[in-house]
């Protein structure tokens, strides 16, 4: 055996690593290029914007290239990137850091579906197939969805190569990207929005934020997302009241545009000449509204903004702005001195927000009140004052956290010196929105939790006697007789009607419908109520789930009742009901024997 050469050589297995990697790789590649084409989309569209713009111009002051690096350099600019411009008169570099909040829009949705895309492994590509083979068709399932973390990673280091890319082109051209901003700006917009893309594309799970809400405490987290993945009370309301104030803000701003016309429109004729540069202009208005909308909102509040350092503009005084170049949206600045009532009604729009943050929060305290119920809960799944007011608390506290990165990311410097600060100050906005939201959303939850839980306890105690008394019954429901079957001693049936039109009791006379009635009984006239015959026996207790034996088929035309069933206690038709009810043995043509029973008797 010594001997023995071992002819057969072992292959050593892979380690779990290399082949996990292997593994991954077409799908690590796809989030990769998926994230740099989302980069190149954006560029290419502003890119395209500005080309157009620059073609137009009929005083180019540069090429094609230097459009090109205004385009990268735009484009970092909306990410929230600061910008430094190097040709200035003096000869001192300026920032520019007042990002136009509506280009952002495009990254962000670029970025979302990019992720989303690459976690569902393309479009149509996760979906189930059908094969057809000799008549039978085979269901083939399509291919698993992505890792997230694979999908989420390469989709960030796509996009962030590009912009690297881009801040290095930029670099070269008169606005230049401040490296601090561009390295923090750029990753924090491409991590949010991709994360987003990848939670949408897993169906919105509530697992991933567990790990990020586990920080907060345990009564906040079902306030801010759902047991089902779904926002929760606390999320709603601070929604609600964001597009509130927001769209307050955006009216205050179209309001004083119209009333300062005259003073929009000169401004627009002195700033260029030509439809091409008034063009420009007003894509910058626009691209500027959801600034314009922010600051409309910090005015509202009460802290305003600030039109150069030490310049300050607010409902209780504005000071007299530096010299600035006439721009549209700078006309819808209210003028210097001190505020007036028309300036003061703006907080109207603060004041509304808190009131739907209450309500929205009263509606998820008691949303089994005065409006049914939700599946899963019952009436009875009613929030605590103290609970429904810390939920409001919550809310107040969000929502004005919120609007503080939002009055942060509106504003910035456009100079040095006096230039140095424009927009709101986020810490004043901040602390003015959580006095409102607090002063006014919890009372208002409070009173709006009180009034739906008190308002369905007396229709719930009008129902209750409804449903006590109508097992009971009574004679006449709606103004229609109401026939009630029972079954006597010896198992044969026994009806009997009051009303109009005439009464059936078995044994008894019979009042036909109409005049001149084929057998005997009460006579009617008009509507009048007929008469009832005596029953020799005493009632005997209704027995609802005795068998019942029809005389003839009927067919119920009542209404529905309380729960929406119908009853037998409205009128019916009978399509035999022009025979009598107790014919007399005669006319049929022979005669009972003294030992039978009448019909409908139980003896004799």
């Amino acid at each position: 055996m010594a001997g023995v050469i071992e002819m057969t050589a072992r292959r050593r297995s892979q380690s779990p690593l290399l082949t996990r990697l292997r593994d991954r790789s077409p799908e690590l590649v796809d989030a990769l290029v998926g994230g740099a084409v989302a980069a190149a989309l954006g560029l290419a569209s502003l890119a395209v914007l500005v080309l157009l713009l620059w073609i137009s111009s009929p005083y180019p002051d540069s090429g094609p290239g230097g459009a090109m690096h205004v385009a990268a350099a735009l484009w970092l600019l909306a990410h929230g990137a600061e910008l430094v411009r190097t040709d200035t008169l003096s000869g001192v570099p300026t920032p520019v850091g007042v990002p136009p909040l509506l280009l952002l829009a495009l990254p962000v949705w670029l970025l979302h579906r990019a992720a989303r895309d690459t976690t569902d492994g393309g479009p149509g590509d996760g979906d189930a197939g059908f094969v057809e083979e000799a008549g039978a068709v085979e269901v083939v399932p399509g291919p698993p969805p992505v890792s997230a973390r694979t999908a989420w990673t390469g989709v960030v280091l796509g996009y962030v190569a590009v912009a690297s890319l881009a801040a290095l082109y930029a670099a070269g051209g008169p606005l230049r990207p401040s490296w601090v901003w561009a390295g923090v700006c750029v990753p924090l917009v491409a991590v949010v929005a991709a994360g987003t893309g990848v939670w949408s594309a897993y169906g919105r799970p509530g697992g991933p934020l567990r790990p990020l809400l586990g920080v907060l405490p345990a009564w906040v987290r079902p306030l801010v997302v759902g047991r089902d993945g779904r926002p929760g009370v606390a999320t709603r309301a601070v929604a609600a009241g964001l597009a509130v104030l927001l769209g307050g803000g955006a009216l205050l701003v179209a309001v004083s545009l119209v009333g300062h016309g005259a003073t929009a429109q000169g401004a627009l004729l002195r700033l260029t000449e030509g439809w091409s540069g008034r063009a420009a202009v007003l894509l910058l208005c626009a691209a500027l509204l959801p600034n314009a909308a922010v600051w409309g909102a910090a005015y509202a509040l009460g802290p305003g903004f600030a039109l150069g350092a030490g310049h300050v503009v607010s409902p209780l005084s504005s000071a007299p702005a530096p010299f600035l170049p006439p721009f549209p949206l700078l006309a819808a600045v209210p003028g210097a001195g001190e505020g007036r009532l028309v300036h003061w009604v703006a907080g109207v729009v603060p004041m509304a927000a808190g009131v739907v943050v209450g309500r929205v929060v009263a509606q998820g305290a008691a949303a089994g009140e005065s409006g049914g119920t939700r599946p899963g809960g019952g009436r009875g799944a009613v929030w605590s004052p103290w609970r429904t007011a810390r939920a409001a608390g919550l809310a107040a506290v969000l929502c004005a956290a919120v609007l503080t990165g939002l009055a942060a990311l509106s504003g910035g410097p456009l100079g040095v010196a006096v230039l140095a600060r424009f927009g709101p100050v986020w810490w004043q906005v901040g602390a003015a929105a959580l006095a409102w939201m607090v002063l006014v959303a919890v009372p208002t939850a409070l009173g709006v939790r009180a009034w739906r839980c008190r308002t369905p306890g007396a229709d719930g105690a009008a129902m209750g006697r409804q449903r006590e008394r109508r097992p009971e019954g009574d004679a006449h429901q709606n103004g229609r007789p109401r026939k009630r079957s029972r079954l006597g001693r010896g198992g044969s049936g026994r009806t009997e009607a009051t009303g109009t039109g005439g009464g059936l009791r078995s044994g008894g006379s019979r009042n036909p419908k109409g005049a001149g009635a084929a057998a005997g009984g009460a006579s009617t006239s008009g509507r009048g109520t007929a008469q009832r015959t005596s029953d020799p026996r005493p009632e005997e207790p209704y027995a609802p789930f005795a068998p019942h034996v029809p005389i003839a088929p009927h067919v119920s035309f009542g209404q529905d009742d309380l729960y929406g069933h119908r009853g037998q206690d409205d009128a019916e038709f009978e399509p035999y009901d022009f025979l009598p009810a107790d014919p007399s043995p005669e006319s049929y043509g022979f005669r009972p024997s003294p030992g039978d029973a009448a019909p409908g008797r139980d003896g004799p």
